[in-house]
């Protein structure tokens, strides 16, 4: 499965305000300096952000964007899902009803498809903003890598 540009830089938008949480709204140009994402995207992904219920803005000097819930409370696999629609290895474990492929139904790979789906879902509904903010202070070597 292919996470989009988009996704990460929705995915460490909501890493940053979870960082920040409880310290008031934190501005869009610190979230993309941060971060490394660029400023006009960003605030595109915001209000895209806003408007499914995951972020709140402030208006005014002292304004800026919020996490709606705590970080504890929030999963990858939502914020991936909102962004980039369904989550799965290939079209036809997502768009059963629609699958073109002619094998559909007598596939050897189905099995097999659905198998990675369930794990990869598995892992981003289980990981939390908070799971997150633990692993970047655990004490580790911390590089980010801004190209996955």
């Amino acid at each position: 499965m292919h996470v989009t540009q988009k996704c990460q830089y929705a995915l460490r938008a909501v890493f940053e305000l979870a960082k920040r949480a409880g310290q008031g709204p934190v501005k869009i140009a610190e979230i993309a300096d941060v971060q490394a994402i660029p400023s006009r995207f960003l605030e595109m992904i915001l209000i895209q952000m806003k408007q499914g219920g995951f972020v709140a803005s402030q208006r005014g000097r002292d304004g800026g964007y919020l996490l709606v819930r705590r970080p504890g409370e929030l999963t990858v696999g939502e914020v991936m899902r909102f962004i980039q629609g369904p989550l799965g290895p290939v079209d036809c474990v997502l768009q059963q009803q629609n699958c073109k492929c002619p094998l559909y139904g007598g596939c050897v790979f189905l099995p097999m498809w659905h198998r990675a789906q369930r794990a990869m879902s598995e892992v981003y509904d289980t990981t939390t903003f908070d799971d997150l903010l633990s692993y970047d202070t655990a004490g580790e070597e911390y590089k980010p890598c801004y190209s996955i």
